[in-house]
């Protein structure tokens, strides 16, 4: 059996055509309309001269353009890559030459940019504009308008077969460099990264099972991708959703009592975010801005990508007490590969999770380690695992490896694996602080100091030292009205985790910098670590 996105989200159309499928803003599409539409768009881009296996960026914030851009691609064999909306001039420009895009979906507002850089990227032939209230200039762009491209473009299906072999790209944030580009198989991310169409059990062993399990799933579930779609979790999220024959549900931009509303007026069941920087906001506007609001429906919320520290966990479970509040261990490089452990300690001493029978802990000689030994080494996943990096075979080599005839891949957690099984994440090795030869790693660091209640956010980072080579430094957002003093956090600290882990010094900032998937900016916060201490 052969499995390709596009095939697949055909199949669960034709089961279920008039099901809502997405809704973002005062839009609302059902399989039928989404699919339309995404074809529409298909046969434009194709009649732009986009081949099968080229790639086409998404300049853009979530809206079902974005969505309707990801299948359109799917559906041509091109490969869709996401693009950061924070960028500017330089990033795009090393982005849209590294990932050799040949058109562009964006946002009228992201013009300026766009234009300043476009004489740069000569392969870059085809631009597709959504409009917005920004009146941004795109003159000399030569840009399409959207609804002008699919307004003139026929609906039907009428596209060569596909493969499952057709890529599909997903770039990196790039917290710990520059963003990397994650080439999958689209069979192998629909199976090891969408849940193989039934995240909660067996997957499909035939495609055309997609279309059967969505008639069986009413009423639908709904389901609400939190993050912006240029993270990874966000895509896959909204595959998942609707490779069950769900309906999705998106906010164009990120806004936590908007959020809440859309879980009252969607019934929504099901919210998938990242972390602290989304949890935290959300939590804060139920205790501090509290509204009436029906917030029944929802069944699960659900994290990855970064840290969901336990002080969060328990605010949202206090205002919402019929949630399931749920950490999920994945990556851009690996998808799904674990759940957190019931009774979980603490992330202090971290984080504790259920890992597929893919997932193991490999030592320095990339041999297993074994369960209660103590030893800590990168966790690592095999199967059906991503090709490597786009254009980047350097990187590639340093993180994907065949061992004993098995191709596995280490993106750089750190971990050990307990007696019983579970396997104990540290962080990610690239960002582990070494002071006087003990490795600290930032996230156990963070979830101390976040649980003090003057502190609002916290990333950690190691700054020189001349004695023990680092030192632990904190930047942090106090909550409103508060100041936190160095000896108040490494008082609290002291209780939570080792007394060579807490912060050496303090920085206190207005306002916390993270990327839009909300993991940490940590060039920036190195420079102001750099800076004069509070």
């Amino acid at each position: 059996m052969e499995f390709n996105l596009a095939d697949l989200f055909e199949c669960v159309v034709d089961a279920v055509p008039d099901r809502v499928a997405l809704v973002c803003g005062d839009r609302r599409l059902t399989y039928r309309e989404l699919d339309e539409r995404a074809n529409r768009l298909a046969h434009h881009l194709r009649s732009a001269g986009v081949k099968p296996g080229e790639h086409v960026g998404m300049y853009l914030y979530n809206s079902t353009e974005y969505v309707e851009g990801m299948l359109a691609c799917v559906k041509i064999r091109a490969v869709p890559v996401n693009v950061n909306y924070r960028y500017v001039e330089g990033e795009l420009k090393y982005l849209f030459t590294d990932a050799d895009l040949v058109a562009l979906l964006h946002q009228r507002e992201l013009s300026p940019r766009i234009a300043a850089v476009r004489h740069e990227v000569p392969k870059l032939r085809h631009l597709v504009v959504v409009d917005d209230a920004s009146g941004a200039d795109i003159s000399g762009l030569g840009s399409v308008l959207y609804d002008d491209a699919i307004g003139s473009a026929s609906p039907a299906r009428e596209f060569e077969p596909r493969s499952p072999d057709d890529l599909f790209i997903i770039y990196t944030g790039g917290t710990t460099g520059m963003p990397k580009g994650v080439m999958w198989r689209q069979e192998d991310i629909f199976f090891t990264a969408m849940g193989g169409g039934n995240p909660l059990g067996e997957p499909i062993s035939k495609p055309g099972q997609l279309g059967e399990n969505a008639l069986k799933r009413d009423p639908p579930l709904v389901q609400f991708a939190v993050p912006p779609l240029i993270h990874g979790a966000a895509q896959l999220g909204v595959f998942i959703g609707m490779f069950w024959g769900d309906k999705v549900v998106l906010q164009h931009r990120f806004d936590p009592a908007n959020a809440w509303d859309l879980v009252e007026r969607e019934r929504v069941n099901s919210m998938t975010l990242v972390g602290d920087a989304m949890a935290r906001p959300l939590a804060e506007v139920l205790t501090t801005s509290p509204k009436e609001r029906d917030l029944s429906s929802l069944i699960v919320l659900s994290s990855a990508g970064a840290v969901l520290s336990d002080a969060v966990k328990d605010q949202i479970r206090a205002n919402v007490p019929n949630v399931m509040v749920m950490e999920n261990f994945g990556a851009t490089e690996t998808g799904h590969q674990g759940m957190e452990a019931v009774g979980a300690e603490k992330p202090e001493s971290g984080l504790r999770f259920m890992m597929k029978p893919t997932t193991t802990v490999l030592d320095d000689d990339l041999k297993p380690v074994a369960p209660g030994s103590g030893v800590v080494g990168r966790v690592a996943l095999k199967g059906r695992i991503p090709l490597g990096y786009y254009n980047d075979p350097e990187k590639t080599a340093k993180t994907f490896f065949e061992i004993r005839g098995e191709r596995w891949v280490l993106p750089g957690d750190m971990g050990t694996i307990d007696a019983d099984g579970t396997v104990i994440v540290f962080g990610r090795g690239s960002m582990c602080i070494n002071s006087g030869g003990e490795k600290i790693y930032p996230e156990e660091v963070e979830a101390a100091v976040k649980a003090h209640p003057d502190v609002y956010d916290a990333i950690i980072v190691g700054v020189p030292d001349e004695r023990w080579g680092e030192r632990v430094a904190a930047i942090i957002q106090p909550r409103e009205g508060k100041v936190p003093t160095l000896e108040s956090i490494q008082e609290h600290s002291r209780t939570r985790i080792a007394g060579y882990k807490i912060p050496r010094v303090v920085h206190l900032v207005d306002q916390m910098v993270r990327h839009p998937s909300g993991k940490p900016d940590y060039p920036w916060a190195r420079g102001i670590a750099a800076g004069p201490a509070t």
